[in-house]
C-alpha cells in the first residue's frame, strides 16, 4: 500500500473509532528516573557501547519483554537500552529487573490506555544530564505530541548523549514533518560530540536526514520490524565506531512481547 493510501486508511479508522485529543504533557515533567545499582555504576571503563531499542506497544507485556531483554543473546548485553511506548511502572520494573538505572518522560495520556505513554532511556553506566524534548507537529486527528528523551550517560569519563525517539505515524503527521522531528533531536544533539539517535521513526527514510548530517546508520539494512510499516525502527550513531557490518541486526522472535521487534548495534568510543 502507497504511503497515502496507508494514511488516508489508517486516518479513516481513527475517524471512525472517535478518536479523541488525549492529555499532552506540555511542561518539562513529569519526570521519573532513579540512578543503576553501585555495581553497575562501578563497573571498569569499556571502549565498546551495545545499544538496543524495542517498541513495547503501550506498555502491556513488560514481563514478556523483560524476559526478552534479559534472555536473548543479542539483548541481554546492552548498556544502553531505549524503550517506546511505555508507562513509568514498566520502565521501573524493566530496569530493576535488569539492574540498570533510567529516565522516563511521558508524552500524554493516552486515549487508548488511560496511562502515561513516553519514551525511556536506561543504562547501566550513570546518566548525569536528562530532557524532554517537544517534537514539532502535533497530530493532525488526535492533536496529540510527540517527544523524544535525552540522556547524557557517562561511559567511564566519556559522556554520551542518547536520545530514545518516537517520530509521529504516517496517520499523525506527513514525511515532511517527521523529516522535521528528526531535526529538532538533531540539533540537540549538535552540542555534544558523541550521539545516539534511536527508537521508532515511523518511516525508514526520515533516517536519512541524520545520515546526511554525519550520522552512521548500522541498522539501516535488515528484515521489517513492524508489519506493514516495514523497517521503522532505528539506531544511529555520531562520534562513535561502527566495528563492521555484523555489528547490528535484528530479533526476529520477540516471543509475543510486542508488535515490534528490537533492534541492536554496537558503536566503539574514539
Amino acid at each position: 500500500m502507497r504511503p497515502t493510501l496507508r494514511a488516508a486508511a489508517l486516518a479513516g479508522l481513527c475517524l471512525l473509532a472517535g478518536c479523541r485529543p488525549a492529555w499532552n504533557h506540555l511542561g518539562p515533567g513529569p519526570r521519573y528516573a532513579a540512578p543503576p545499582p553501585a555495581e553497575a555504576a562501578q563497573r571498569p571503563r569499556g571502549d565498546t557501547l551495545r545499544l538496543a531499542t524495542f517498541n513495547i506497544a503501550y506498555a502491556r507485556r513488560v514481563d514478556a519483554a523483560t524476559r526478552l531483554l534479559g534472555s536473548d543473546p543479542a539483548l541481554r548485553g546492552a548498556d544502553v537500552l531505549l524503550l517506546q511506548e511505555m508507562d513509568a511502572a514498566g520502565t521501573r520494573r524493566i530496569a530493576e529487573a535488569l539492574g540498570m538505572g533510567y529516565v522516563y518522560y511521558p508524552a500524554i495520556v493516552h486515549q487508548r490506555t488511560h496511562r502515561n505513554f513516553g519514551n525511556a532511556v536506561l543504562s547501566r553506566w550513570p546518566i548525569v544530564e536528562d530532557a524532554k524534548i517537544i517534537l514539532p507537529h502535533r497530530s493532525r486527528y488526535a492533536g496529540t505530541q510527540r517527544i523524544a528523551v535525552a540522556a547524557t550517560v557517562r561511559v567511564g569519563g566519556t559522556p554520551v548523549r542518547v536520545y530514545s525517539v518516537h517520530l509521529g505515524t504516517v496517520a499523525d503527521v506527513g514525511p515532511g514533518a517527521r523529516r522535521e522531528q528528526m531535526r529538532a533531536v538533531l540539533a540537540d544533539a549538535a552540542r555534544y560530540p558523541r550521539a545516539v539517535v534511536g527508537g521508532d521513526l515511523n518511516d525508514a527514510a526520515v533516517a536519512r536526514v541524520a545520515r546526511d548530517a554525519g550520522y552512521a546508520w548500522p541498522t539501516e539494512r535488515g528484515p521489517r520490524t513492524m508489519g506493514m510499516l516495514g523497517r521503522v525502527d532505528h539506531i544511529l550513531l555520531r562520534g562513535l565506531a561502527t566495528p563492521d557490518s555484523a555489528a547490528a541486526g535484528t530479533v526476529l522472535d520477540t516471543r509475543g512481547a510486542s508488535d515490534h521487534r528490537p533492534v541492536w548495534a554496537v558503536g566503539l568510543l574514539r
